[in-house]
């Protein structure tokens, strides 16, 4: 049994030897074995950290060299498809710009001067009147009874007055026969100043009468545009009634009533009071629509200190009746005119830290940024002062997506747009659009 036992752990120990040679046959205890193992794991995690790590730098340096490339390259630099306008000469008004108000010359609200049943209606609604035309009718009968009554008073008192002359004629032919009291006489001469002094306010009461009666029938009294029907026939109306039967509003002409600041005064002030015709333009609200011409007629005599602005007045012959009393309008007052000056469309202008410039397009197909100085603003276009010449091709579309020296395809015109102009080749050939890049 001992020799067993003995062959056994020979067996072990050859066993052991044979996996470690340098362990002399001495077996190592499991304590020894797990402290190797974790130091070898946190060894491996950091290498894939390190490759993973090297792996990501890698590929952002090769994405960041990418993406600074052009993204198309089929043969070259794919050109910017754009349109362009040539400059030009042209006259361009120099031009105040305010908010205005359109005013009525004169506005009446036509009322009844005595109090009466409303019987008839003379005119219709948005017609044109003329001073002096039938507008309304109100009941004349209690006022032709008055006059009637006036002018009866009036027929006796004559005839009272014609009787104390006669006998002041008698009296007086008495008197210088000495057959008569000259107080008699005198009394007489008194009786018929008397008479006199009622037959004068006979007339009086018979031409207010008529006058009554000829407001009964109420005329316009100025001319213009009757408004809506304020009243209807069959109402009662009176001199006291605050509303009265209609409104006449003068359109034609008619004028408006805008505010400029105060520091434009001196551009107009000198050739308003010389009596030089200034224009104004009357546009609507958007700005995009004139609406009608007309001429400065006057200035305020004072500058409003709660806004620093001064009103001015601008009267419209207004014959088509394009603006309406009340109506909101831009206006522009020209102070002047800038002739043959260079003018391009307003797209073209872009505004960059060194002020505004445009797009050249050049002969070859390429574009150049040039700096411009700009004049006054008339609609779509704008002057250019300097920086362009008359014929120079500046970008108006596609302008977002251009720099300096780059590419552009000139793109046809379509429809009803604006044809775009053509660049000049260098061959003497003239093409719209050069081929395309493939």
């Amino acid at each position: 049994m001992r020799n067993a036992d003995r062959g056994g752990d020979w067996a072990i120990n050859d066993m052991h030897q044979k996996l470690d040679p340098k362990s002399d046959g001495v077996i190592p205890s499991t304590d020894q074995s797990s402290v190797h193992r974790p130091a070898r794991g946190r060894m491996l995690l950091v290498s894939i950290m390190l490759a993973s790590l090297a792996g990501a730098s890698f590929w952002w340096l090769h994405s960041s060299a990418s993406s600074q490339q052009p993204r198309h390259r089929v043969g070259g630099d794919v050109p910017t498809v754009v349109r362009v306008a040539a400059a030009t000469r042209s006259d361009v008004p120099v031009s105040l710009e305010g908010l205005g108000t359109v005013t009525s010359l004169s506005m009446v609200v036509v009322k009844t001067q005595i109090s009466g049943k409303f019987t008839e209606v003379g005119f219709e609604e948005g017609q044109y009147v003329k001073k002096g035309d039938f507008l309304a009718q109100i009941d004349p009968r209690p006022y032709q009874a008055a006059l009637d009554l006036a002018l009866g008073q009036l027929s006796r008192d004559q005839a009272l007055l014609a009787a104390a002359k006669v006998d002041l004629g008698r009296y007086e032919k008495l008197e210088t026969q000495d057959s008569i009291a000259h107080q008699q006489v005198d009394t007489q001469r008194a009786l018929v100043l008397q008479d006199e002094a009622i037959v004068r306010s006979d007339n009086a009461s018979v031409d207010n009468a008529t006058l009554n009666l000829n407001y009964c029938r109420v005329v316009a009294p100025s001319e213009g545009r009757v408004g809506l029907r304020l009243v209807d026939p069959g109402n009662y109306v009176q001199a006291s009634d605050s509303g009265g039967i209609v409104v006449i509003t003068q359109t034609r002409p008619i004028s408006v009533i805008f505010t400029l600041p105060q520091d434009t005064i001196p551009q107009f002030i000198g050739k308003l009071r010389s009596g030089t015709a200034l224009p104004v333009l009357a546009y609507d609200r958007s700005g995009s629509t004139l609406l009608a011409t007309g001429t400065l007629s006057t200035i305020d005599n004072q500058i409003d200190t709660t806004t620093g602005t001064v009103k001015l007045r601008s009267n419209f012959s207004n014959d088509q009746e394009t603006l309406f009393p009340n109506q909101f309008v831009n206006v522009k007052l020209v102070v002047e005119t800038l002739h043959d000056a260079t003018v391009i469309p307003s797209a073209a202008v872009q505004i960059g830290s060194p002020g505004p410039y445009v797009y050249l397009a050049n002969p070859d197909d390429t574009v150049s940024m040039r700096p411009v100085k700009l004049g006054p603003k008339d609609g779509e276009r704008v002057a250019v002062l300097e920086g362009l010449s008359q014929g120079d091709n500046v970008v108006t579309d596609g302008v977002d997506r251009l720099k300096e020296g780059a590419k552009i395809k000139v793109s046809e015109p379509k429809g009803d747009d604006t044809p775009t102009a053509s660049i000049p080749k260098r061959h003497g050939k003239i093409a719209s659009q050069p081929p395309d890049e493939k």
